[in-house]
């Protein structure tokens, strides 16, 4: 069942409708559902799997290893769930979810976990290393990252659960906490679970080892990038979001504040700086964008808005920060496909493999409970008492799109007033080849608000060639096919090279690695832009090595009654589809190619798409046939757009290019700049030849 809050004031949350009441209703949704599965105070929360050849406990893994990653997942389940659960019993300790009081349930279970010899104790670091024969003895545990879930949760309801502990229970807690405080830990995100950890036992009166303390928060602030984000491992995504940007402030208030000031006032300098562009980063209505790993996660990417607030000095517009975590908890909530056996489905939306991974386990998408946290915020905090906002989206103009660009973290965001929807462009990423589930995840051309990404479709032709097989196309990624070999590649490095002028400049390289040189790698210089349903392309091949077939795909596009329609002008040809996604809600979009593609296409997929079990992909491919081009085409021209209804694209939006100026004679941008002139009157200035030397990673 979709979540229908009967607690609502359109007067005070004009876009939502939802209060903290609403959020009181939501979390008692959610915990209903888990709730069902839990027979009595002393079973578990280990809910049924919905997917047993990804997420562990791993069947093809050792039997020690299973067994750690069977605590693993008791204790997973319990603290996530808890992260729901710990706002309710401060709200009501007497609270009960299925028959079952939630102050007894979790403060019954924190025992058992921490208690060695306890048929369910997650197990010290030391048990686990044991456990495990001590296989890599600088191995870190799951545990680690629950240890910190569950001090939060002690402190969001201190007084109704940890406060009524014996001193000896206590002690039992705190010596389980400190064997992971002080242990190995992941040298990224991770460090602030220690962190955490230590400052919980800090302010309970216990021993911890400062200089660990000090070498984990020094380390923190050097992942600091700009802009508010942090680089989590080589990577940008939303660990800077619901990770360093919650953690660190949650730190400040506890430890860091008191003790290292200095690093206490750069975390929050940092957090006030991602206020500063961050609701821009979801869509009008709300929405998460579809992008980075543990995307089963959701809407957890809020509570950054909640950790400023724990700031001294926070800067956080409440009225937009509520309009923004409301939109996004309903864009899962309210979908009949978010809940599978009344838990949170292993996908985006509803179950999706594709997007799954195995550090996750089928309790690992309460970490979406971090959002209820802001239920710890009295009723009459900001937070609840402001107006909803939609901020930037209530300024723009009709038909205006806003650009930000965070060099820093290498993020292009676009808010399109047309349509609603936040488009992100992204750079300075770097995969393994092949690695297709990082690539889907990292290396897109663009990501849609509204258009989840689509893994590798099945290549059922619906229009164009007929000559084209599995993986030689992939949504938003060209894919090069090598004719002789027959092998096809996809970029998996992106360099940043800024904006300039109006036009966002990047370059990928495919199956990039360092024991080769690049100029042994085919590749391409990406030039882009907004326009005022999406994104222009105009894009330069460079290549070494011919024939090949390129293609690049659109968005995935859900299909349920699709109208599929093709039309030409002016040597131009665009394909329309006109559809619904799983909801119900209209959906259109056009792909037109102007220069270098050769041909357009709409292939049928089935099970490659997070919204729908049917989807449809456009594609627009070129064949470059000489080893060393000439006049063959270098420079590929092309747009996808978008709305949110069926109301008709105008002509002049489909085919929106007034004219295509090249400096070179051959008019296949083998050199020099490249000037469009949109029938907007709108011109853009391509030049590549400024990129190479601006390129960073």
């Amino acid at each position: 069942m979709a979540f229908i809050p009967t607690n609502t004031d359109y007067e005070l949350s004009p876009y939502t409708g939802l209060t903290r009441k609403s959020w009181l209703e939501a979390a008692t949704y959610m915990l209903k559902g888990i709730f069902q599965h839990i027979k009595d105070i002393e079973h578990p929360v280990v809910m049924p799997r919905q997917e047993t050849k990804i997420t562990y406990p791993h069947y093809n893994s050792s039997k020690e290893f299973q067994k750690a990653e069977r605590k693993a997942e008791i204790f997973e389940g319990l603290t996530r769930s808890f992260f729901i659960a710990a706002p309710l019993i401060h709200e009501d300790p007497s609270i009960q979810i299925c028959g079952m009081n939630l102050r007894d349930y979790y403060k019954h279970q924190v025992l058992r976990t921490c208690t060695s010899g306890d048929e369910f104790c997650a197990g010290t670091y030391e048990e686990l290393q044991e456990i495990t024969n001590h296989a890599d003895p600088f191995r870190p545990f799951q545990q680690t990252v629950e240890t910190c879930a569950l001090v939060i949760c002690l402190w969001a309801c201190k007084e109704e659960l940890w406060d009524s502990y014996t001193k000896k229970e206590k002690d039992i807690i705190a010596n389980f906490l400190s064997s992971f405080a002080r242990a190995n830990t992941v040298p990224q995100n991770w460090r602030l679970f220690n962190m955490l950890d230590m400052a919980f036992l800090y302010s309970e009166g216990y021993e911890i080892d400062k200089e660990i303390m000090l070498d984990h928060a020094q380390a923190i602030l050097e992942y600091y990038a700009g802009d508010g984000w942090y680089r989590d491992g080589q990577c940008f995504d939303y660990y800077s979001c619901w990770a360093f940007n919650f953690y660190a402030p949650l730190w400040n208030k506890w430890y860091g504040y008191k003790h290292l000031p200095y690093i206490a006032k750069k975390f929050e300098e940092n957090s006030n700086k991602l206020m500063e562009t961050y609701a821009n980063f979801f869509d009008r209505d709300g929405f998460t964008n579809m992008w980075g790993r543990s995307n089963i996660y959701r809407f957890a990417a809020v509570c950054s808005f909640d950790g400023n607030y724990l700031l001294e000095h926070p800067t956080v517009n409440p009225g937009v920060a509520r309009r923004v975590s409301s939109g996004s908890l309903l864009q899962f909530l309210s979908r009949e496909d978010f809940l599978w056996n009344g838990i949170p489905s292993m996908g985006f939306y509803g179950q999706f493999s594709p997007l799954i991974q195995g550090y996750s386990c089928a309790e690992s998408p309460f970490w979406l409970g971090k959002a209820f946290l802001c239920l710890h915020f009295p009723e009459d905090h900001p937070f609840w008492t402001a107006k909803e906002s939609e901020g930037t989206w209530e300024n723009l103009k009709k038909g205006q799109v806003k650009e930000i660009v965070l060099d820093e973290p290498a993020l292009c965001f676009t808010n399109h007033e047309a349509n609603g929807e936040t488009i992100l462009r992204t750079g300075k990423v770097v995969k393994r080849q092949n690695d297709y589930h990082s690539l889907w995840n990292y290396s897109k051309l663009s990501y849609n608000t509204k258009y989840p990404w689509e893994s590798t479709p099945d290549m059922k032709v619906v229009l164009g060639r007929t000559d084209l097989e599995k993986k030689d196309i992939e949504s938003q990624q060209y894919v090069f096919k090598d004719i002789k070999g027959g092998y096809r590649s996809l970029c998996n490095i992106t360099y940043w090279g800024g904006l300039y002028d109006g036009v966002l400049y990047r370059k990928q390289l495919s199956d990039y690695r360092t024991d080769v040189e690049t100029h042994y790698m085919q590749g391409l210089f990406l030039a882009d832009f907004p326009v005022e349903y999406g994104i222009m392309r105009v894009d330069k091949v460079k290549l070494f090595r011919r024939p090949i077939i390129l293609t690049l795909g659109s968005y995935g596009f859900p299909d349920n009654k699709t109208e599929i329609k093709e039309i030409q002008k002016d040597g131009c040809k665009a394909i329309l589809l006109k559809g619904y996604d799983a909801t119900g809600k209209e959906k259109q979009m056009a792909m037109t190619i102007f220069g270098g593609f050769m041909d357009l296409g709409c292939i049928a997929s089935e099970g490659t798409n997070p919204d729908s079990r049917k989807s449809l992909v456009l594609y627009a491919s070129a064949n470059l046939q000489k080893q060393y081009g000439g006049c063959e085409p270098y420079v590929f021209i092309s747009q996808v757009i978008t709305k949110e209804s069926h109301e008709e694209f105008k002509e002049d939006e489909i085919f929106s290019v007034e004219s295509i100026q090249y400096t070179d004679e051959s008019k296949c941008g083998t050199y020099g700049e490249i000037e469009l002139v949109l029938k907007n009157g709108t011109k853009k200035r391509i030049d590549y030849n400024a990129m190479e030397g601006k390129l960073s990673i």
